[in-house]
């Protein structure tokens, strides 16, 4: 097929869904109703460690409208869901009495309104004996995972370069524990017929959540289907199937009804995950040019009692940097947190934040501008192999990021610059971050009246897959956009992977261009006219070994002011330079950027969720106390694409959905630092650190 992507593919559409969206007629989970809908309500643990020893539900179960109480006396027995690419599934709710987190989930009460469920969980009553929790990683109790999933990394003779490195950084960087939080609580809507499942729910996977369930109902994966068509935002915590997804499923099999469960935002904060808190010492040894000799990096981050999610924080974010003595060491230790989740750009967005102040450290005892020292150091083959990238982007994004910024304008020495009565600070930071490309089918539908479906079960978590899919067929099959529908969400369409990893985008367009390319191959041979026309398409990692996927590229460019007698950091300025491979569609791809942005400056600035030291219950569960930033903290985000298509996929395609996180917390700590003199090592970044 040679007809060339134009002019739809790389035109800036409107979503498709937008209208949708603001009329209120997108179907989210929460929306979903049945006749005789039932609703749940949770019961959670107030101990964070220990056992139920007593659990009394007959004030709930004699309340108004209350089917039925269901805890691990009661429970039907489970089995643990399949492992998927994340790690094994957590384990299965209300099997036990064992409590290992406060917020665990204890019981659930089902009733006929969300109301009457909620009023009669308060009743429940549960006695425990308690155990003195586990709640930091220097407690000599605590078990610590070295090497957990064999991620960790040598390369050359990382000790002996530092011995007789010329110029040595030694520090020690600390991240909080943060929290997804997406605007729309997460709901699963069960429904059982006889023994086929159909669950509405907030996921980003619905392969995996179909599964899942299969596995723990011990049903065969074709009598599940999971529906998502539209979810409020994910930021990676739906990539799991979590435990209140069987908990509704349980109690509509329980009583014989669709069940409705909708999470608060307190047991979001506890039950889909999150960012660990992280410590991370990074060495670095450098020659007196500014050549890097050796990178050293070792991270220590929290892991719940029983859970076995698949997290990293080291080997990915030096992947940038020509190094020949490189060392990354991962170590979990075992705490009783709630289950670890994944929050967009997982373990790289610590990890970078780490490494790339670390760089500024080095630049600047080196006095060597931050961007040259990056530029004197970019990797031209993937370090590890030594095969050449598949793009090289890095030094453009530098390039046209410094350039837009007016980067070589600034005065280099901290605390040189000023506005007024307030402190002036430049930062930077580079971004390398991998993609992953997962198999994908598709198909498409051409009708007699010459519209076309394109369908798989992918999910649009707000990103925009149903536009950059409409754009893709519209341009292969010659059709008008608003003559493409496109379908998603839905498990018995063909099997897509998770909205997560930034990997989606890849995979589903080039499943889509293989389907419409078989479509068309079908009509051209001679189709029977006035009837479907359909055919399925697939994609596959690919698997070269001549070169290197590179992932996607970006520089992050941002200006600060601090007022040095209150302590007050404003971020003013960012400018973002990004290679992404071919864009798909600019207006969604830079909308992706700033939302990574606005991410990326709550982490820098005020983002974290607060454990009581001795309790382990989380402090600040809503979002009056946990702080996100509002329009008014945000300032004007100026994106930038640079490069080209990525010659290792047929679309060209890298994902864009996490690389815009990445570095902005490091940016705004090293503008902090060039504007005060002072080097802030913990994010985040708040007033009584700053004065």
């Amino acid at each position: 097929m040679t007809r060339t992507l134009a002019p739809l593919v790389g035109a800036a559409l409107d979503r498709v869904d937008g209208a949708r969206k603001v009329a209120g007629a997108a179907p989210y989970p929460n929306d979903v109703r049945y006749p005789d809908l039932a609703y749940a309500a949770l019961v959670r643990a107030t101990i964070s460690a220990g056992r139920v020893s007593g659990i009394e539900t007959e004030g709930a179960e004699g309340a108004p409208g209350v089917l039925t109480v269901i805890t691990h006396l009661t429970a039907p027995r489970l089995s643990r869901g399949p492992a998927t690419s994340i790690g094994p599934q957590p384990t299965p709710p209300l099997q036990g009495d064992r409590v290992d987190y406060d917020g665990q989930y204890l019981a659930v009460v089902v009733a006929g309104t969300r109301e009457q469920a909620v009023a009669a969980a308060d009743l429940v009553e549960v006695r425990y004996e308690v155990d003195e929790p586990v709640l930091r990683t220097e407690d000599p109790r605590a078990e610590r995972e070295e090497n957990p999933w064999h991620f960790d990394t040598t390369r050359g003779d990382p000790a002996g370069a530092l011995r007789t490195a010329e110029v040595r950084v030694d520090s020690t960087y600390t991240t909080p524990h943060l929290t997804n939080n997406p605007l729309g609580p997460f709901t699963t809507v069960a429904r059982w017929d006889g023994d086929d499942l159909t669950v509405h729910d907030s996921t980003q996977h619905t392969a995996n959540t179909r599964s899942a369930l299969a596995g723990v109902f011990g049903i065969p994966e074709e009598r599940v289907r999971v529906l998502a068509p539209f979810v409020g935002g994910g930021f990676g915590a739906g990539l799991r199937s979590w435990p209140h997804v069987t908990v509704a499923a349980m109690a509509a099999r329980v009583v014989g009804r669709p069940v409705a469960l909708e999470l608060t935002r307190p047991e979001m904060f506890t039950g889909t995950g999150g960012r660990p808190s992280t410590v991370q010492r990074i060495r670095l040894g450098s020659t007196v040019d500014g050549r890097l000799v050796a990178i050293d990096h070792h991270a220590e981050y929290p892991a719940a009692m029983d859970d076995a999610v698949r997290y990293r924080v080291t080997p990915r974010g030096a992947g940038a940097y020509a190094c020949p003595n490189f060392a990354a060491r991962d170590v979990q230790v075992r705490l009783n947190v709630p289950p670890t989740g994944h929050m967009r750009a997982p373990g790289t967005a610590e990890g970078l934040f780490a490494l790339e102040c670390a760089l500024d450290e080095l630049a600047f005892r080196l006095d060597i501008d931050p961007v040259d020292l990056r530029l004197r150091n970019v990797a031209e083959v993937d370090p590890e192999n030594g095969r050449p990238w598949t793009t090289t982007g890095l030094r453009e994004c530098y390039r046209v990021g410094a350039e837009r910024f007016g980067w070589y304008g600034r005065s280099p020495a901290p605390c040189s610059m000023r506005d007024g009565h307030r402190m002036v600070g430049y930062g930077m930071a580079g971004v390398t971050f991998g993609w992953t490309m997962m198999p994908c089918r598709a198909a498409a539908t051409l009708h007699p009246d010459g519209t076309a479906t394109i369908a798989t079960s992918a999910t649009d978590i707000g990103t925009g897959t149903y536009t950059i899919l409409t754009q893709l067929a519209a341009d292969l099959l010659d059709l008008p956009p608003d003559w493409v529908r496109v379908e998603l969400g839905d498990t018995r369409l063909p099997k897509a992977p998770a909205a997560g990893g930034s990997g989606l985008t890849a995979a589903v367009t080039n499943a889509v261009q293989d389907a419409c390319r078989n479509l068309l191959e079908i009509v051209r041979n001679g189709h029977p006219r006035g009837t479907d026309v359909r055919a399925e398409g697939a994609s596959a990692p690919p698997e070269r070994e001549d070169v290197a996927p590179s992932g996607a590229f970006a520089a992050v460019f941002a200006e600060v002011r601090v007022d040095p007698d209150l302590g007050e950091l404003r971020v003013v300025r960012l400018v973002t330079a990004v290679d992404g491979g071919r864009i798909m569609n600019p207006k969604l791809a830079a909308s992706q950027i700033i939302g990574g942005t606005v991410g990326g400056l709550g982490m820098a600035l005020m983002e974290r969720t607060t454990p009581d030291p001795g309790s382990g219950r989380i402090m600040n569960a809503n979002l009056g106390d946990y702080l996100v930033p509002v329009h008014a903290d945000v300032p004007d985000v100026d994106v930038l694409f640079v490069g080209g298509p990525d010659p290792l996929t047929p679309m060209g395609v890298k994902g864009v959905g996490e690389v815009g996180v990445v570095g902005v917390a490091p940016a705004v700590a090293n503008a902090v630092h060039h504007a005060t003199g002072r080097r802030l090592r913990a994010l985040p970044l708040t007033v009584e650190n700053l004065l």
